[in-house]
């Protein structure tokens, strides 16, 4: 197993997600599931990392890491790093290590925390830039949807909540900021339509090879005399965010699983992750690689039956679950992704929204919904009456849907927000994945924000 990962944890880990309670997200006592959280953080400590004699890799440094390989005459940087402001600490260690330009950058994909810090490297220099030839997705350029998509990948990253106290890690990074995203960005200069692109740069042999998985556009790196595989996000240590709660347009499972079994295949006797930390010797590489794969292919495979049993998303996301090998896995734990969200985007990648009950077809509104759920409890004081039990059971999931129902009837709507406020901040802290942690944080602390807003109005008019 790798040096990085306590092996205490993961027995720790294992017995304690046995007596986690679900609801629809991962759920331990507050303390438990922070600590869980922050011995994960060990994964981001900073450090530049030697790989081999030629290759080294700057961890820690912001929510994504840069791989440096030196060549004859000059240096390959693959990835850049979040900002420039990351990107001039890292390339301040790097060189500490050697002093020769930089000829070349590649970007394994075009995902901003990986692409922003380009000119740091780069410097007075005009290196080649090389990038699949559909590099370019919707975190790069304009999008239609692009206002609603930051404000969830804030959510999603905590983008808005204090480091440390709040925001633990952000699954695969220690925390991700949106100060500077895209900012050192360098245009790609060679662009990459080959499958499995050869070449040799400063007399280091590389292939550059297609491999769709997070983004259609991702690209591992291999240097095949150095035995050293970079994964771009294709492999990290969490479970793959085989659908980001931000939102994206459908992730090709089955593809991304094809990938990482093309990887196994290359046989590497190092693994760089652009997230996380480095993974060194062949059979530990070998296994990392081929149990994620298999717990991929394994999401999928099981959805894809149970669809064409008839069953719905919500049926599936309780069904579908990893083998006990592969849940057991240091790789696959719910760090990042969930299995649940992957289940559901597998169900609409292939048969779009409609669960195929015809209850679902023209559903009612959601005023109509309230109002009839708040009659069968005897009114809407009864309703609130239950809010309130709900956060006394630590029943936080049903009490931020009795919230909902309450918010949209505006019955004592001050009091349902500040108990959704509650709901969201006590299930936050029982999370052992990030995204979801900062994200019900993230809403809790804007639903805040409205009431103080709204407060300190009818307090001027006054």
């Amino acid at each position: 197993m790798n040096k990085s990962i306590n092996p205490n944890f993961w027995l720790f880990l294992r017995l304690l997600l046995v007596s986690l309670i679900s609801t629809g997200a991962t759920q331990a006592s507050s303390t438990q599931a922070e600590a869980v959280l922050r011995e994960h953080s060990n994964e981001f400590r900073r450090e530049v990392i030697k790989v081999t004699d030629s290759v080294y890799v700057a961890v820690g440094y912001g929510a994504s890491n840069s791989a440096l390989v030196i060549g004859e005459t000059g240096l390959i940087i693959v990835d850049t790093g979040q900002s420039i402001t990351a990107a001039e600490a890292i390339n301040r260690e790097f060189r500490k290590i050697s002093d020769k330009p930089v000829t070349a950058i590649i970007y394994t994909h075009s995902h901003r925390d990986h692409i922003s810090g380009a000119s740091i490297f780069a410097g007075d220099q005009t290196p080649d830039i090389f990038a699949s030839a559909n590099f370019a997705n919707e975190l790069v350029g304009g999008h239609v949807a692009g206002e609603i998509l930051f404000k969830r990948t804030k959510r999603q990253f905590g983008l808005g909540l204090k480091p440390e106290t709040e925001v633990i890690n952000v699954g695969v990074g220690k925390e991700m900021w949106s100060d500077g995203l895209g900012g050192g960005f360098l245009p790609v200069t060679v662009h990459i339509s080959d499958e499995r692109y050869s070449t040799t740069i400063e007399g280091v042999r590389i292939d550059i090879v297609a491999a769709p998985g997070e983004t259609d556009d991702q690209r591992y790196i291999w240097l095949p005399d150095q035995e050293v595989l970079f994964a771009g996000d294709n492999f990290y240590k969490a479970f793959p965010n085989l659908y980001p709660i931000r939102g994206s347009r459908y992730r090709d499972v089955n593809l991304w699983a094809n990938s990482l079994e093309k990887m196994t295949a290359e046989n590497p006797v190092h693994l760089v992750p652009s997230h996380t930390r480095p993974i060194s010797g062949r059979a530990e590489v070998n296994k990392a690689l081929s149990d994620y794969a298999a717990g991929i292919r394994s999401i999928h495979d099981q959805t894809i039956a149970g669809m064409n049993r008839g069953y719905t998303p919500d049926q599936l996301a309780e069904m579908v679950t990893l083998p006990e090998r592969l849940a057991a896995s240091p790789y696959l734990q719910e760090f990042y992704g969930k299995v649940p969200w992957a289940v559901r985007s597998v169900f609409s990648g292939y048969l779009g929204w409609f669960d195929g009950n015809p209850s679902s077809l023209l559903p009612l509104t959601e005023f109509e919904e309230a109002s009839r759920i708040a009659k069968l409890a005897g009114g809407a004081k009864n309703l609130f009456r239950r809010l309130k039990q709900s956060i006394k059971d630590k029943d936080y999931q049903w009490a931020m849907r009795l919230a909902d129902y309450l918010i949209t009837l505006s019955y004592r709507k001050e009091d349902a927000i500040e108990l959704k406020i509650t709901a969201l901040t006590s299930a936050a802290r029982l999370q052992t994945n990030a995204p979801a942690r900062n994200y019900y944080l993230s809403v809790a602390q804007e639903l805040q924000a409205n009431k103080d807003r709204k407060s300190a109005v009818e307090s001027s008019k006054e």
